[in-house]
């Protein structure tokens, strides 16, 4: 596996490949790597002949109490495990190359309207963050197709929006949640967690469970969402939101079709825990 730190290897190496008729896939991660993101890039290999992977903690998301300067920081570890999982390349920009006008002074990148509602109101500025490193990051791959977990299901919606808005030349893949054997939803933030707290937040997947099937049996969602509120209040959350959406994000008074999806964003100790649920209602 070869690491590259600059944007002019890269981009050779991406055209090398691309001029030998090769599909280049890309899988963008801020480290601190699992099982999850391994995933990501076992899909990204399943559809591309070589797959490029990043490693960058993007300040520009993070708000000024958030967890930017804890975010755990395991580059060599997460090297040898690309390297172990068959990528073909792994970029290592530092922050200078990312944004080589500084973080108070570079060109930022914003999605109306879907970056306004559930983590976007409660982290205001975050997803702007997101659209910015994403667009730089495709911009420097230049890859044919990238892949993102739907586990950060706003966050996939956004790049969706983004790429289709700015018509990048790049096909959105969209991989499952993994789970860990109780349900928990792999995340680099699950390392925060005390053992009492792990098992406690399994109460998460459970509320979404539960939303799920009160939805299908045809209960309101708005009885739905503060039942799912109360059960996590109890159980010792700090709850941003319990909701029920549409496909798209757009409240279901104005949804077509039948796919919905419950989405839970609740804080636990000092940890901020994000999950979904998709599925679909019976007509």
């Amino acid at each position: 596996m070869l690491q590259i730190h600059e944007i002019t290897a890269l981009r050779a190496q991406v055209a090398d490949w691309k001029h030998q008729g090769l599909r280049v896939g890309f899988v963008p991660t801020m480290g601190n790597l699992h099982d999850g993101h391994f995933a990501l890039l076992e899909l990204a290999k399943s559809r591309c002949e070589r797959v490029v992977s990043s490693i960058f903690v993007n300040p520009t998301q993070f708000g000024p109490n958030e967890d930017y300067a804890r975010y755990p920081r395991t580059e060599q570890r997460d090297i040898d495990g690309l390297a172990r999982n068959g990528c073909d390349v792994a970029f290592l920009p530092s922050a200078d190359v990312m944004y080589p006008f500084g973080i108070k002074n570079y060109v930022q990148m914003h999605v109306p309207g879907i970056t306004d509602i559930l983590c976007g109101a409660h982290r205001p500025g975050h997803f702007n963050g997101v659209a910015t490193v994403v667009a730089r990051l495709f911009n420097m791959v230049q890859p044919d197709a990238a892949v993102f977990g739907r586990k950060d299901y706003q966050q996939l919606q956004v790049i969706r929006y983004m790429t289709r808005e700015m018509s990048f030349p790049v096909e959105i893949i969209a991989a499952p949640t993994l789970r860990e054997a109780s349900g928990l939803a792999m995340s680099s933030r699950n390392q925060y967690l005390s053992d009492d707290e792990r098992i406690t937040a399994l109460e998460v997947f459970r509320t979404l469970q539960f939303m799920r099937d009160a939805c299908i049996a045809g209960i309101s969602s708005d009885h739905i969402e503060q039942q799912a509120f109360e059960r996590l209040e109890a159980k010792g959350f700090e709850v941003d939101y319990a909701e029920i959406r549409a496909e798209d994000l757009g409240r279901l008074a104005r949804a077509r079709g039948n796919a919905r999806v419950a989405l839970i964003a609740a804080k636990l100790g000092r940890t901020r825990l994000i999950d979904n649920l998709e599925f679909e209602i019976i007509s």
